[in-house]
């Protein structure tokens, strides 16, 4: 059942009279209402009303976080700050690229597997046909980070045989299904291709250039002559070196270089004779003094599609000159492969470094360089076996029925983020809701209406054992929605009633309507409140948080929870490199902070999960293009900045925080609750 064959009808229990949204539904959600508001605050906002199925909800094993369960009972946020957003599943493409499951189309050439004698194969398949299906969801984590959202129908490929997400191995419809002992086939999960870049291509051009070309001026008899030439038998190797050359200003012509034989495929070149051409190539081709990640991925693509080799699952590039195999080495160093250098000798001095890790490692090479030669990324006939980190971590219900995308191949399967898989993937976190991954989740919000009778009876199930619960840590529970929806207080009451333990993070001063709720879960259990403040600039506010209440409202709302009796934390978060972590942004905040009565301040440095990391990038570009090339280089290795230099931004936060008198370092969660007010004396008053 898709959206557009539901209907939603008038609901006269929401408040303000809101209408029935006219816009066609995205969801595949049953029984699902859309609604829009008539109020400037929510303007251009959609918000899709769902009875979930469950809302307590386990927090993957290697997150970074000290919690493990969480509520959540909104998804998207009308906060719209500028780092809320995620990614999709990739495929693995018969080209060695990858492309986003909801991307493909029948035709499509990816990899499967098959069985060839004793070992199951890496093969080249077709796509056949795709669609999209609605099926309760469930999330499958794996030990080395990867998430996989999929229906409990669906089958992963173990190291004991194929596994359905869910199942049961006794009583009605018995199948095989993943527990935590199950480890899954595969390489794991696939890295991120090179952003295209000036130093990119700098680099690419250095290595192809250096490797296989023939560069210089030598005299004649009429003078100098000055020659570039490169000659290739690869279409797009020679190709991108000369759209590269041409983007830089050097324009070169094609000639056919050698032609087919029963020996050899035809060789074609482009050259140039120009000084003024061969000047500048040498100055794109000069060694820089501090390569950028950027020009060492470049190099890496270069030099192996000029000089390397990958067959019979051998991965090698070959040269003679010290200098080129030393920057290659360094730059395998710098983004943590291992190699071996075989010298065997040769008059020329010709060596090799060969890449070591297996398949794992030379898919990674291939995804995060991207070298143009597809014939030397193949990897049909690879033997599959267990090399990553691919043991299940947990397996958690998402308690949604989701469009999962479901595509059927030549043979049977297809390789998704590192692992064998068949059918049915859901677009992560909002894009798994058939929402964009951008603008949609600033302003198409899932509520669910439900939220407070689902945590009572869950929390009343027997299997629950009163664990502590965060809130706020996915989506803000107290954005500008709520407000409307009121899903919090039924929720904590709940969580009182059961002296359950729990916290919340929020940026919304909303929470002081609750305080009244908040105390008398405080006295039954403990209770921790932390507020978001990661910058007190009103002008850098208004730019990447302008659906939050201002940082003064905000420290506002700490001083009125503090004056409760609370103990509340702060979260310096997000500090946004360049923007908000020089000597006087955290200076300032962490005075302010000091000053609302906070007993804590936790700095935590901007992280970009996928497809918030575009999202922010767009922004960026346009608001402060200057300090593109800064986030590029803090962001290369993922979504976190590098541990040096949140080491160093915690250090100055805590030197901060210990002037003025915050001498804890932890989040406000698991708090003691606030104490009861001493009785009075029986007899004496005290005079203030």
């Amino acid at each position: 059942m898709r959206w557009e064959n539901l209907s939603a009808p008038p609901d006269e229990g929401i408040p303000d009279g809101a209408a029935p949204a006219a816009p066609p539904l995205p969801l595949a959600l049953p029984g699902a209402i859309a609604r829009t508001f008539d109020t400037p605050g929510f303007a251009g906002m959609t918000f899709y009303e769902v009875r979930a199925k469950s809302i307590i909800n386990r927090v993957p094993g290697e997150s970074r976080v000290p919690f493990e369960w969480t509520i959540n009972p909104y998804r998207g946020c009308s906060h719209a700050c500028r780092y809320c957003m995620s990614g999709d599943t990739p495929i693995l493409m018969a080209d060695g690229r990858t492309k986003p499951i909801s991307e493909l189309e029948p035709g499509d050439r990816i990899y499967g597997t098959e069985r060839r004698g004793a070992y199951r194969r890496y093969v080249v398949t077709t796509v056949l046909d795709k669609w999209s299906t609605a099926k309760p969801a469930y999330r499958v984590t794996l030990e080395d980070g990867t998430t996989l959202v999929a229906s409990g129908d669906h089958r992963f490929l173990s190291d004991r045989g194929w596994k359905y997400v869910t199942g049961a191995m006794a009583g009605a419809g018995p199948r095989p299904y993943l527990t935590t002992n199950s480890r899954l086939i595969g390489t794991g999960r696939f890295a991120a291709a090179p952003k295209d870049s000036a130093d990119y291509r700098q680099g690419y051009l250095c290595g192809m250039v250096r490797g296989d070309a023939s560069l210089g001026s030598h005299p004649n008899s009429y003078g100098k002559v000055h020659r570039f030439r490169l000659a290739l038998a690869d279409e797009e190797g020679l190709g991108r070196t000369e759209r590269f050359l041409s983007d830089a200003g050097i324009r070169t012509q094609r000639f056919s270089f050698a032609p087919v034989s029963a020996t050899r495929r035809a060789i074609t070149a482009v050259r140039t004779s120009r000084q003024r051409d061969i000047d500048a190539i040498a100055e794109l081709i000069r060694w820089p003094e501090k390569p950028t990640d950027d020009w060492r991925l470049g190099f890496l693509a270069g030099i192996f599609d000029a000089e390397g080799s990958c067959s019979r699952g051998v991965f090698r590039i070959s040269n003679g000159d010290d200098e080129i195999l030393d920057q290659t080495a360094a730059a395998l160093d710098r983004f943590g492969f291992t190699w071996v250098l075989d010298d065997p000798g040769l008059p020329n001095r010709v060596r090799q470094i060969r890449l070591t890790g297996g398949l794992p490692a030379r898919l990674r090479f291939f995804h995060m360089t991207d070298p143009a030669i597809t014939r030397k990324r193949s990897i049909e006939g690879a033997a599959l076996k267990c090399q990553a980190a691919l043991r299940v971590t947990s397996i958690e219900s998402l308690g949604l029925e989701l469009p999962l995308w479901d595509i059927t191949t030549g043979t049977g399967d297809f390789i998704a983020n590192g692992v064998v898989s068949h059918n049915c993937f859901a677009r992560n976190t909002h894009t798994y809701l058939d929402l964009d991954a951008g603008a949609d989740f600033d302003r198409k919000v899932i509520v669910k209406v439900n939220a407070g009778e689902l945590v009572r009876r869950e929390l009343a199930a027997p299997r629950w054992r009163g664990a502590h619960v965060a809130m706020g840590t996915n989506v803000d529970c107290y954005q500008r929605a709520e407000g409307r929806y009121r899903l919090m207080p039924p929720i904590i009451e709940a969580l009182r009633d059961f002296a359950n333990p729990f916290s919340i993070l929020t940026k919304g001063t909303l929470i002081l309507r609750d305080v009244p709720l908040l105390r008398q879960a405080a006295e039954v259990t403990r209770v921790g409140l932390s507020f978001s403040v990661g910058f007190v600039d009103e002008e850098l506010w208004r730019a990447v948080e302008p659906g939050t209440p201002s940082p003064r409202r905000r420290l506002d709302a700490v001083r009125q929870l503090t004056d409760a009796g609370f103990e509340v934390g702060v979260l310096m978060a997000p500090i946004l490199p360049g923007l908000s972590d020089d000597d006087g942004s955290i200076e300032a905040t962490v005075a302010a902070v000091a000053a609302a009565g906070a007993i804590s301040v936790t700095p935590l440095a901007l992280h970009l999960r996928p497809g918030a990391r575009e999202w922010y990038a767009h922004w960026l570009a346009g608001a402060f293009p200057h300090l593109v090339p800064r986030y590029r280089q803090l962001y290369r290795a993922g979504a976190y900045a590098p541990q040096a230099y949140q080491r160093e931004l915690t250090a100055r936060v805590r030197i901060a925080a210990r002037r003025h008198g915050l001498h804890r370092a932890e989040v406000g969660d698991n708090r003691r609750p606030p104490e009861p007010p001493p009785p009075a004396p029986a007899e004496q008053l005290t005079l203030l």
